[in-house]
Order: C-alpha cells, then sequence, then structure tokens
C-alpha cells in the first residue's frame, strides 16, 4: 500500500479510535490528528479511493480489512522502534514517542522484521503497549488492572496507559517503570490516593490521576 506520511498517520490514527468496530467521526478524528474537520474530510475522500477506509459523510469512518493490515504494520514498526531506542541506546520513555513517530514510515518489511528478531521479537514496547507480529496478529495481555482499582498488596507494573512526556517523566523520577514491584501501604479514602513502597526506597504517595494510568497484576 503506497501511502504518503500524512495518511499512515491518519490511518494510525483511525485504528487508535475505532477500538473494534466502533465508527470514528470526523470531529473525533480531528481532535485526534489537532486538525479541522474539513480537512479530515478532505483526506477521508482520498483515503476511501485508495481503499484504506469506507467513509460515507455524515456517517463516520471505519478502516477496510487492508486499512486494519496497513495500521497493524505501521503500529507494529512505531513500537519495535520505542523498543530499540529504549533497549539499545538507552533513551528513556518519555522521549521515544516522537523519534519512533518519525521510524514508523519507514516502510522496510525486511527491515522491520530484522529489527523484531534483533529485540528477540518483543511482544510489548516500553509503554507496555502489544506489538502486532510480523502477520498482524497481537498477543492478548495477561489480565491487569488499574492501581486505583488493584485489590492486591504486592503488585509489578504492566502498562501506562497515559504515555505523555510530563507523565513518563514523573513516574520515571519516582523510579516507576514497567516491571517494577511495588507494595500498597494504604489507600487514602479522603481524595482516593495511594501510599506505596518500592524496594529500598522511602514510601511515596501517588495520586489518583497517576495511579488510574497505572497498570498492575499481582505479583
Amino acid at each position: 500500500m503506497n501511502l504518503s506520511v500524512a495518511e499512515e498517520n491518519y490511518v494510525k490514527a483511525i485504528y487508535k479510535l475505532q477500538e473494534g468496530d466502533n465508527v470514528v467521526s470526523t470531529n473525533a478524528l480531528a481532535y485526534e490528528l489537532d486538525t479541522k474537520p474539513a480537512s479530515v474530510t478532505d483526506m477521508a475522500k482520498k483515503l476511501k479511493e485508495k481503499q484504506v477506509i469506507d467513509y460515507e459523510k455524515y456517517k463516520g469512518i471505519t478502516l477496510t480489512a487492508e486499512g486494519r493490515k496497513t495500521a497493524l504494520q505501521i503500529v507494529r514498526r512505531h513500537r519495535l522502534w520505542e523498543c530499540f531506542l529504549v533497549e539499545k541506546l538507552s533513551f528513556s520513555w518519555e522521549e521515544v514517542h516522537e523519534l519512533a513517530e518519525e521510524l514508523e514510515h519507514v516502510r522496510s518489511e525486511k527491515l522491520t522484521n530484522r529489527l523484531s528478531e534483533y529485540l528477540g521479537n518483543p511482544v510489548i514496547d516500553p509503554h507496555g503497549d502489544p506489538i502486532p507480529d510480523a502477520n498482524g496478529k497481537i498477543t492478548k495481555p495477561r489480565p491487569q488492572t488499574s492501581l486505583d482499582q488493584a485489590n492486591a498488596k504486592r503488585l509489578v507494573v504492566t502498562a501506562v496507559t497515559d504515555q505523555s512526556v510530563s507523565l513518563l517523566a514523573f513516574l520515571n523520577a519516582k523510579s516507576i517503570k514497567l516491571g517494577t514491584q511495588l507494595e500498597i501501604i494504604a489507600h487514602y479514602e479522603y481524595d482516593n490516593s495511594i501510599e506505596i513502597k518500592i524496594k529500598n526506597q522511602p514510601t511515596l504517595t501517588i495520586s489518583e490521576q497517576v495511579a488510574k494510568h497505572i497498570m498492575v497484576r499481582p505479583v
């Protein structure tokens, strides 16, 4: 599929918003891409001509089978590059998204597969998001819940659902990353904040706003 960088960005954004069989509105897509609805409408017409999406005015947008395949390829490249940047070039997890946004448009399937093999064929990226394999298959993650909803006391961090630079930098400063084991010391009813302990570090308090974006499972 010969798509421009802009077209690939639209396809990836539609995939993110679609979540199964949901129809994506032009307004939602415009908000996601920080552009005008009129620009989305123009692009939707182009993508429909290339048979990447199904689109009817006032009825929204869905990916075709070919469009979903293309989206999964883009997502695969993006998340593999994030792994490479973190694991091999020692970037921190809040630095890699924008770099991977550029690298994901290198379309060589041979390069992508070699990159995956070099990294040991990872199934999640540095933020805990699943990486599609070469056939577009995604390994279903083990059951997990947000930290603010966790019942167990001893937990391991499995993903972060808000990947904004500000939150990731905050978590990095608190030594919280994928694989971090922590213990819940107290859950305060007043503001739903949570006091946690990480190994030999002093206890620290996490706000509800932060805790709801930290995914965990029992150790």
